[in-house]
């Protein structure tokens, strides 16, 4: 639960105005500690028993959790919402594939490939799964560490190791040292056993338990031991018990306040249906529940894209469209003879361009010009797509050095800023009016290109 800063000032030490902190009374500290601008240890006046207090209150409600390394590491929790129009979801959920250590040979090759190799291209972004689990499945350490090495050696996505038997489990953590592994489970039955070997090799765990009750107390024995990178699996293996599981930890972390629960979850589809179809619309409501990691036993191009379209949806932030960067974009291998187009970087309208495009097998320059994500003529409307500013951006992106033909062709829909472009980009650019639609590019831009080469 979000702290106010009238509630801060009370565990401050109320002296008269020094400003050693920077700013001007305690109070206006406190407002600004709330709001996330400032830190604790601004305060030189504070005893560590009310630096260690607020510290406390100021704690995300949901503990972030990072696993993985560099470029592949993947941060969940620090989650402030329990619906998404409240705010905003934050931190997308991991999604993963699991790899047995019993599987076959080309099994365990394939899967392999498929995690490093799997993408689909997305309105300007590209979408894949992001996760590894790799588990313990036939009982035998060595024969897992063997799995383990591969897949080190093999792919450096974030990875969840999986085994019941301890010494295997922390013998893969030391394999993964450099690379912030998941470890599960961490369950009562070896608790105590883990709890020094986690303090040597500080790694975030997966708590596992027989409901949620039992989940509570290893959580507060674990930071009572002063381990805190949780993650938490209540065990669910049906479909309503596990959203009612997520809900109650959700709603108890964020309502409530309560600590002992305030970390992200971990979800099984893997483990809870054996179809691929089954599992994808499990993993759905995951992704839609809050769970922090989500685990399928395989995937193909027909299931994964839905679920990562859908996770997707759910993480974008409503408040915001989906945007494109500002800059000229090739659509083939245009070349200095090639058309010029304009149109703003709402994500869907420079995806129906592109294609429209790429359709035509006419080479050519998408310049998308920043419209805060909307929509030609509502960016048009808005005064965030004017020729004036559409002449500044050509002017300065680059893409007079990349062509001769100086000929530019802006939206139909838009054919009122012809004259107001011309004379931005100085009458050194002719404007030409293309179709209303991008459908109508189809017959348009073949004969346009053919037209400039004359």
């Amino acid at each position: 639960m979000p702290v106010s800063g009238s509630a801060i000032v009370k565990l401050l030490p109320g002296r008269k105005p020094c400003r050693d902190c920077g700013f001007p009374t305690c109070f206006a500290f406190s407002m600004k500690l709330a709001l996330g601008g400032t830190t604790v240890d601004k305060c030189p006046h504070l005893s560590e028993e009310a630096k260690t207090q607020l510290e406390e209150v100021l704690a995300p409600a949901i503990r972030p959790v990072t696993v993985g390394a560099g470029g592949n590491a993947l941060s969940v929790g620090d989650e402030e919402v329990i619906y998404r129009h409240e705010k905003t979801f934050v931190h997308p959920p991991g999604i993963g594939l699991l790899i047995s250590d019993d599987e076959s040979e080309e099994s365990v090759e394939q899967k392999l490939k498929k995690i490093e190799e799997t993408e689909f291209p997305w309105v300007g972004l590209t979408l894949n799964p992001d996760l590894l689990a790799l588990q313990n499945r036939s009982g035998d350490k060595d024969r897992y560490l063997k799995l383990v090495n591969r897949a080190h050696d093999t792919t450096e996505v974030a990875t969840i190791l999986i085994s019941e038997d301890t010494e295997a489990l922390f013998a893969a953590r030391d394999v993964y040292a450099d690379r912030q592994p998941l470890l599960c489970p961490i369950t009562e039955d070896n608790l105590d056993d883990a709890i020094p070997r986690i303090k040597d090799g500080p790694t975030p765990v997966v708590v596992r338990a027989d409901g949620i009750e039992n989940l509570v107390s290893l959580t507060a024995r674990l930071k009572d031991a002063g381990i805190e990178d949780l993650v938490l699996d209540p065990g669910s293996m049906k479909l309503l018990d596990a959203i009612g599981d997520q809900t109650f930890i959700r709603r108890a972390s964020l309502k409530q306040g309560f600590r002992p629960l305030g970390y992200p979850t971990i979800a099984f589809p893997c483990f809870m249906a054996e179809d691929r179809v089954s599992q994808t619309l499990i993993a759905a409501s995951f992704v839609a529940k809050w769970a922090a990691f989500i685990v399928l036993s395989d995937f193909d191009s027909h299931t994964l894209l839905p679920l990562l379209v859908h996770r997707l949806n759910i993480y974008t932030d409503p408040r915001f469209p989906l945007a494109v960067e500002e800059k000229y974009y090739e659509v083939g291998q245009p070349d200095e003879q090639s058309p010029v187009l304009v149109t703003s970087n709402w994500a869907l309208t420079y995806f129906l361009v592109s294609s429209a495009v790429e359709a035509t097998r006419v080479p050519a320059y998408v310049c998308v010009k920043d419209a805060e994500g909307l929509g030609v003529l509502t960016a048009w409307a808005a005064g965030k797509f004017s020729g004036d500013s559409i002449g500044e951006f050509i002017k300065k992106c680059g893409i007079e050095d990349r062509v001769k033909t100086r000929t530019l062709v802006i939206p139909g829909k838009l054919a009122r800023i012809k004259g107001e472009l011309e004379d931005a980009l100085d009458r050194r650019w002719e404007i030409v009016v293309g179709p209303r639609e991008t459908t109508g590019l189809a017959g348009f831009l073949p004969a346009f290109a053919k037209k400039l080469r004359q």
